[in-house]
């Protein structure tokens, strides 16, 4: 089996090569720049260079392939708009993969996108499941809650940092999960005909508030969080401002998404059946408090050694030769 994965150098993307890398597949990724996807070469996987928004570069790029894992998505540096990337984009792999005669195509959608069609990634994610539902392909759709990779950005630098932490509205619980673990089941979903024409959810073990990690992470560095509340009205008024001009786009769609996470409605869902159906233990899926542990306990070792080498600098800069004061004189 040739498995194509999209989005490859992404968070998630990567994973998911590296997983499938792991379990022995055939790995080809499709890649805007081949120097920024290095790594993966030397992982193992092909590179294929090709952009989703230029659809003639995907029928090379489909050429022998099996099976496509789609991990692309916008981000929030990029110059495409959410529409270009995560529309546009997907409808043309979606009809190319079709044209291929791809015979699996996995997913990643987010949870409960049908509940906020105000909101331009949730609208597109929803609108893409239908697409993909109705193209005739053989899917499995993954609705992701979050991924941990994010929190350290978002509340494990700032607080070592002694920056501010921001926090909107009141904060809806989410059930991140370590990307890691969302690769297994996308893996996973490859050989498992239980998974095919069926859409799942794929969260963490349970929906944590802004307010619990911050505290969390609190306990583990030892540090007290500076928290500035940003008004939801302001945010509003600023997307609103920004939508006139074009430049703003993108940066309005982004702010569209505060409303899911300020809404106060948990992103979450039961997992028992997902696990069942895939033949995962839950057991091996990653917490919260144990990830962000190991971060912790990582960088506090790292800033101890750093703390004790300058210690040592400076005290050996401090200690004079008297043989250096005899010579000089």
């Amino acid at each position: 089996m040739t498995l194509l994965i999209v989005g490859a150098t992404g968070t998630l993307g990567r994973q998911v090569a590296r997983r499938a890398i792991d379990e022995g597949y055939k790995v080809r990724c499709l890649v805007r720049s081949s120097k920024k996807a290095a790594f993966l070469k030397e992982w193992g996987a092909e590179l294929v260079v090709g952009d989703l928004c230029y659809p003639e570069t995907l029928p090379g790029a489909l050429e022998g392939v099996t099976a496509i894992i789609d991990a692309a998505t916008s981000r929030a540096t990029d110059s495409l708009t959410i529409k270009q990337v995560d529309w546009e984009g997907q409808v043309a792999l979606i009809q190319a993969a079709k044209a291929a005669g791809v015979e699996r195509f996995i997913f990643f959608s987010i949870i409960d996108a049908d509940k906020y069609p105000e909101v331009p990634l949730m609208e597109i994610k929803r609108c893409t499941e239908l697409f993909l539902a109705e193209s005739g392909l053989n899917y499995t759709i993954l609705r992701l809650a979050g991924f941990m990779q994010g929190l350290i950005g978002q509340y494990g630098i700032p607080i070592l940092e002694g920056q501010p932490v921001w926090v909107t509205g009141e904060s809806s619980p989410i059930a991140y999960m370590d990307s890691q673990d969302i690769a297994k089941f996308a893996v996973r979903a490859l050989s498992v005909p239980a998974t095919e024409k069926q859409a799942f959810p794929v969260v963490g073990t349970r929906a944590w508030s802004a307010e619990e990690i911050i505290s969390l992470c609190e306990r583990l560095s030892g540090k007290e969080a500076k928290v500035t509340r940003m008004p939801l009205n302001l945010l509003r008024t600023v997307r609103r401002f920004v939508r006139f001009f074009q430049w703003g786009w993108n940066v309005a769609d982004r702010l569209a998404f505060t409303e899911v996470l300020a809404s106060g409605r948990p992103l979450n869902a039961p997992m028992d059946e997902v696990y069942e159906v895939f033949g995962l233990d839950s057991k091996d899926t990653t917490t919260l408090e144990s990830y962000l542990q190991e971060y912790f306990s990582r960088i506090m070792k790292k800033l101890k050694e750093l703390n004790y080498e300058k210690t040592k600098t400076k005290k050996q800069k401090n200690k004079r030769s008297p043989f250096k004061n005899v010579n000089s004189q």
